[in-house]
Parts: structure tokens; sequence; C-alpha cells
């Protein structure tokens, strides 16, 4: 995936009568739906913890980029989101948004003034204040985001110094990049062909060691791993580094993405330009377990790895489309990559797939078509004898589309602690005033509920508008 971000062609839906259409059909398909705009493009977005409950909105951290165009540093913005809670909000209230104007429900609270461009940022399960993020560079940046500093935004700021930094790549690594969900382990990919795995625990920050029962995953396994701040392995006098546990080749073109498996810290995989899959275990050695060519059609831009069900792996690429692979059985006779199904709707590259946290077989892919879809495998080959005969190769398993951005969407996460919540970001400065677009929305229920539910449900309530009627 060459340079995917730098292009200088942009892909531009302009305002045109579906889009109209979508925008008419918003208090239908949304429970809620927000439009934020940024003043520069954004490269990613990323939930955070939930901060606070209330009674009819919950607060959530929220993680955004901003890329300038130099005359400005570049930003990692870390904001409090109001989400509000399902069947709260008003259909004229989500119906009404301005393209160039803020959310009111997103506020920033710190800017880090990071070094770079902000291209990845993924958290720490193990603790809720500790992030990394990726730039063009061949180093990772670890961020404890509650201890850094404030930084105001002005020409010529001085940067903010990452809590610790992660060596060991040998040419930038730019996007691939995860966190394992058992143990604070961090894997990177890069344009050195290589996947290189780290532990925190490696390194002790000062921050852990100040507080290690709120950050555990940053505390010292023994006394013996213990490295001082001054000692010779910085990278600066402010910023320590640490080296990998493990260098893995395999690859024969960049490494775009990378992730662990859900259920072993030993066991993850990465994907990249040559169109490869690779899966690698730890306790293996360094070379491939298991290698699969011509995976896709073009270079693979995306993996993820179902945290339901560890045998299911999805990729996107740049040649639009969306596959779902069986571990269990990823090889034809001749070595050839084998998926389960092939979801090609999008009419241009993928650049994001993600399982949905709220049900195993769904899941949401983004792409430089501008469109954002949820799909569920479940519903593959489900399609009636009617519609067969009208498009007898319509692609199956689609439910919902998300049309609400004017330009690829670069980056979504789903909320993990509200369900059905998708934050999405646009690279789309040329269709709207500014820079990027953020959109925080949810989907209605009656589309994903099961269907004799919402059958139930929308006869009482036809009962309810014919009560009504009569009574008028």
């Amino acid at each position: 995936m060459k340079e995917r971000k730098k292009k200088a062609v942009v892909q531009v839906r302009a305002e045109d009568e579906s889009y109209n259409q979508w925008k008419d059909g918003i208090p239908l398909l949304y429970d809620w739906f927000t439009n934020h705009n940024l003043v520069w493009p954004s490269q990613c977005c990323r939930w955070g913890p939930q901060l606070e409950e209330g009674k009819y909105k919950n607060l959530h951290r929220l993680y955004l980029s901003e890329r300038t165009d130099g005359t400005f540093p570049n930003t990692l913005v870390i904001s409090n989101c109001e989400v509000v809670k399902p069947r709260v909000a008003a259909a004229e209230h989500i119906s009404k948004f301005n393209e160039e104007n803020s959310s009111p429900f997103i506020k920033t609270s710190k800017t880090i003034i990071h070094p770079g461009e902000v291209n990845r940022i993924r958290e720490l399960p193990q603790s809720s204040k500790i992030i990394a993020t990726h730039t063009d560079s061949p180093d990772v940046l670890i961020w404890d985001v509650e201890a850094q500093p404030d930084c105001q935004v002005a020409r010529n700021a001085a940067e903010s110094h990452p809590d610790l930094i992660l060596t060991g790549h040998q040419d930038n690594a730019e996007y691939a990049l995860a966190m394992c969900p058992l143990e604070p382990l961090v894997l990177s990919g890069g344009k050195d062909k290589s996947v290189v795995l780290w532990s925190i625990r490696d390194h002790v920050s000062v921050l852990a060691e100040a507080s290690p029962d709120k950050s555990p995953g940053l505390s010292p396994e023994s006394s013996s791993n213990k490295q001082s701040i001054e000692s010779g392995d910085e990278k600066n006098s402010e910023s320590p580094t640490v080296g990998p546990r493990g260098v893995f080749q395999g690859h024969e073109d960049s490494v775009e993405d990378v992730q662990f498996c859900p259920a072993s810290p030993q066991e993850f995989c990465s994907a990249g330009d040559d169109s490869c899959i690779i899966l690698w275990d730890a306790r293996a050695g360094t070379s491939p377990v298991t290698k699969v060519e011509k995976a896709h059609d073009g270079d693979i831009n995306c993996v993820d790895w179902n945290p339901h069900d560890v045998n299911l792996i999805l990729t996107g690429s740049a040649d639009g489309s969306v596959r779902m692979f069986d571990r269990r059985n990823l090889l034809t006779s001749d070595g050839v990559g084998s998926s389960v199904y092939r979801f090609e709707l999008h009419k241009a590259a993928i650049l994001c797939v993600q399982w949905s946290p709220d049900k195993t077989s769904v899941f949401g892919s983004s792409s430089e078509d501008g469109f954002l879809n949820i799909w569920d495998y479940e519903k593959v080959g489900r399609k009636s004898e009617r519609v067969a005969r009208k498009a007898p190769n319509a692609t199956s398993g689609l439910f919902f589309q998300h049309a609400g951005h004017r330009d690829k969407v670069v980056d979504f996460h789903w909320n993990a602690s509200d369900p059905w919540t998708i934050v999405s970001v646009s690279d789309d400065c040329a269709c709207v005033a500014g820079g990027g677009t953020v959109q925080i929305w949810r989907m209605s229920d009656l589309i994903y509920r099961p269907e004799e539910e919402v059958l139930a449900e929308l006869e009482k309530f036809k009962d309810h508008i014919l009560s009504c009627s009569s009574e008028t």
C-alpha cells in the first residue's frame, strides 16, 4: 500500500441526490448521530475508557489526530465525548447537523504535540491511560495520557516527549500496530518487511514506578528488569527506550497491519503489500508458522482477528474486497489463500476492517469510496427468490451502510462499552470547510435485532398509531 495517505488523487463524493437521501433518512436509520468538523485532516480515531455514567449520557475518552500542513505542529488530541444512551435522542435532534461546525458532544481535554503525523493509535488493555502511536519513523511511541502535560498549539511549538520509545525497526513503521489483550505486549510492522514484538514490562517508566497498582501492565516482572531512566539506551534525555523481544521475517514487502490472537499472547498475524497473510507463534521462533500467498489480488491494508471466534480472520485490500479466512483451512491444494467468504460491494481500496465487540458474526469495513459498511456473515446466502432473480450476483451479508462521510473513511472504531456505537473519521477537506470529519453514530436497533422481536414491536407501534388516529 504505497504512500496511501500522500496520494494527490482525492475521490470526492459530491453532494448529490444519494447523499441528500441519506440525510433525509437519518431519523429512521440512526438511534443517535453527531458530526464533528476538524480544523485539519485526521488519520485515526480510537475510543478510550468510559469515564462516567449518567442518566441519559455516558462520558467516554476519545483519541483523535490532526495532520497539519507544516505551519503548525501535528497533534494527538485527547477528548471527552458524551454518548447519548439508546432510545434517548429525539429524531428531530439527530436529523439536524451542520457539516462545518464542531459537535457539542466532543470537547478537547488535552493536546499532545506529536513528533510527526499520528498514523495509528492503540490503547493498552491492561492500563486505560497508556496508548501507543505510529508516525513516519521506525519507532513506536508510548504515552501516559494522564501524566502528559497539556500543550498549547502554536507555530514552532516544542514537541511532547513520549514516556517510552520502542526501537527495533530498520525502516519506517507507519501503520501496522497492535496491543495484546492478555499481556502488555506491543506488535508492529513496517517498510523493513519485518514484524517486531516488544514487552512493556522490559522497561519501567517513571510513572509506572510511582503508581504500579494503577498501571499493572507497566509494573516490572522482577527487580532485575528495572532500568534507569538515565541509562545509556536513551533516545534523548527525556524518553527512555527499549529493544524488541523478537524480530520476525517472512514478508517480501511492507507490512501494513498486524493483530494478536485474542486467546494467546504468543500468536499473531500480519498482512502486507506482498498480498500475503502470515501467522506467527513466538514460541516457535521468528519464522512464519503459516504463510498464505495471494490472499488478495492487491496490497492487503488491514487485518483483524475475531475476539469471539479465534479461528476467523478478516482482511481488507486495495483490490476493494474484504475476505474472511479460517485459520484451520487457510490454503488450497496449490498453496494459495483460500477464503471462507468474499465481500465485494466496496468500489475502492479497503482501509480498515474490524469485528464488532457486540456480535460474533458482525464486522465493519471502511473504504476510499467514502462508505462504512456493516456486514453479518451469518446473512450470507440469505436472500429471497425475488432478489435472486433481480440481482443474481448481488453481494450478500451487508445489512447497513453508513453514507455520512464525503470522502474516504480512513479509520473507525467500535465502542466496546457502549454497544453498537461507532466513531469514524474521513479525510474530506476538499468537500467541507476545514479538515477531517469525525462522526459518532449508532444505527437503530430495529436494524440489527432479531426479526421476530422487531416485527412484534412494530405491530405494537401500529396498534398505537391506529388507536391515536381513532381518538382524533
